[in-house]
């Protein structure tokens, strides 16, 4: 029988707090919101410490990705999954701690220095980063359906809908989830 407390995994306060600072180093990372960082969580999880499948990781962002609310869900799902309540408050301590105070003492920081020429070339250099820690995302969300023609075409539809169209994202999301309801991917 599985604790609820300790999880699935049933993790010692060494592999607790491992796990809390390995999020928390992530969390200042996260250019972009915590999912930028999934593939540097799936790593840590999956292959450095085994304490989730490949399936598992992938079906843990899907599922709090599809559920309303914040992006940053995801991480409550994966630390509940790695070890149940106390995986959730540690990796949602781990992921908004950080970033939250950077956030606050930068924010007020710039406020006070919005005209700064540093501080705008700064800004504008962080769109690129994003856009690449996005991609990386996406490569290691589709690494369990890598190699199916279907999931490529899917993939390039998407991307063509999405910059050549106005149309909202959520047909093409619509339009997978039909396609992985028929079995197509």
């Amino acid at each position: 029988m599985t604790s609820l407390w300790l999880g699935p995994g049933l993790l010692g306060v060494a592999d607790l707090l491992h796990l809390l600072t390995h999020f928390m180093m992530l969390s200042l990372l996260a250019v972009g919101g915590a999912i930028t960082t999934a593939p540097d969580m799936q790593r840590f999880l999956v292959r450095e410490q085994g304490w989730l499948s490949d399936a598992q990781f992938t079906a843990s962002v899907a599922l709090a990705q599809a559920a309303p609310g914040p992006n940053v869900l995801f991480v409550a799902v994966i630390g509940f999954n790695v070890a149940g309540l106390a995986g959730v408050l540690t990796t949602m301590v781990g992921t908004l701690l950080p970033s939250t105070t950077l956030a606050l003492a930068a924010s007020r920081w710039g406020d006070r220095n919005r005209s700064s020429r540093p501080l705008q070339a700064f800004t504008a250099g962080l769109a690129p980063v994003t856009i690449g820690l996005l991609l990386a995302t996406s490569w290691v969300l589709l690494e369990p359906t890598r190699g199916q023609w279907t999931t490529g075409a899917l993939v390039a539809a998407t991307l063509v809908l999405m910059l050549r169209t106005r149309i909202s994202p959520l047909w093409p999301i619509a339009g997978g989830a039909a396609a992985g309801m028929a079995g197509w991917v």
